[in-house]
């Protein structure tokens, strides 16, 4: 299957479509297909930035790449970015849903509007997009999706109760929808890094990282990625650090596990 979704004698150009594209770990895994020479479709909301990294990675790489600045967390978003892939003619064969944003704070008390928009980015478009673009890779029987999860995937998390829910749905949709694609020739992978050095914890407003250890490096968190989309997919938790703590929470009374993550994201007091 690799072989396949890498060639660059395809009588068809094809392209790997990342979402969140402009920073963080999509950025890296722009930088790191490109490297292997791929077309590159890089979707995010700042375009800018999409067209800087477009044109660098034309003239170092010699690759085709295509910006296209969308807001995933309107309505119709995927539908419409959709269109445009048509419209110009873009066949995706490997999609990355990297888009995502999380916010630390109390659930009754953080804006309802921002996590509404955190559900539509994380799980909508998500849903939508693989929807719509693993149909034609199913008539062609070869493509792969690459979905990002996280550690935040295997236990409720207080303090970041919904981003952690819509993780927990990419993770289950993820590892089912492999299963359904596997006999298409469909490579599907559930990558669930921990913390990372990217400018999600910032977003999120999440300053006290100590308590998380050492972040990982974007970099890395590609390369794992990547080495299970060649070897055919699967569910995929960079860092032994990381392994080992899914695999033990496993063990431990269900309520420990969730007090331990509150304690860990709980955000500084405020009066009232």
């Amino acid at each position: 299957m690799a072989a396949d979704l890498y060639s660059s004698s395809m009588a068809e150009i094809t392209y790997a479509l990342i979402t969140g594209a402009s920073s963080g770990i999509g950025e890296c895994f722009a930088r790191a297909l490109a490297a292997r020479r791929r077309s590159l479709v890089l979707v995010a909301r700042s375009e800018d930035r999409l067209q800087a990294l477009a044109a660098e990675l034309r003239e170092r790489h010699g690759v085709l790449a295509e910006p296209i600045a969308a807001d995933l967390a309107l309505p119709g978003a995927a539908t419409g970015l959709v269109a445009r892939l048509e419209e110009r003619r873009l066949v995706v064969n490997l999609l990355i849903n990297n888009a995502g944003f999380g916010a630390l704070g109390e659930f009754a008390r953080l804006p309802l509007e921002r996590q509404s928009r955190m559900l539509a980015v994380n799980v909508q478009a998500l849903m939508e997009l693989t929807h719509l673009l693993v149909r034609p890779m199913m008539e062609r029987r070869q493509g792969g999706v690459i979905n990002l999860g996280s550690t935040a995937s295997f236990q409720p998390v207080p303090y970041i109760t919904t981003y952690a829910a819509t993780k927990a749905f990419v993770s289950s949709f993820s590892q089912a929808l492999a299963a359904e694609l596997r006999p298409y020739g469909i490579a599907v992978v559930t990558l669930c890094p921990g913390g990372t050095q990217t400018n999600f914890l910032e977003v999120a407003g999440y300053t006290r990282s100590k308590l998380l250890g050492k972040l990982q490096a974007p970099e890395e968190v590609v390369d794992e990625g990547l080495k299970a989309l060649d070897r055919g997919g699967g569910l995929v938790v960079p860092r032994l650090m990381n392994k080992l703590g899914v695999f033990i929470q496993r063990l431990l009374p269900r309520s420990l596990p969730i007090w331990l993550a509150g304690e860990i994201f709980k955000p500084p007091m405020h009066p009232e």
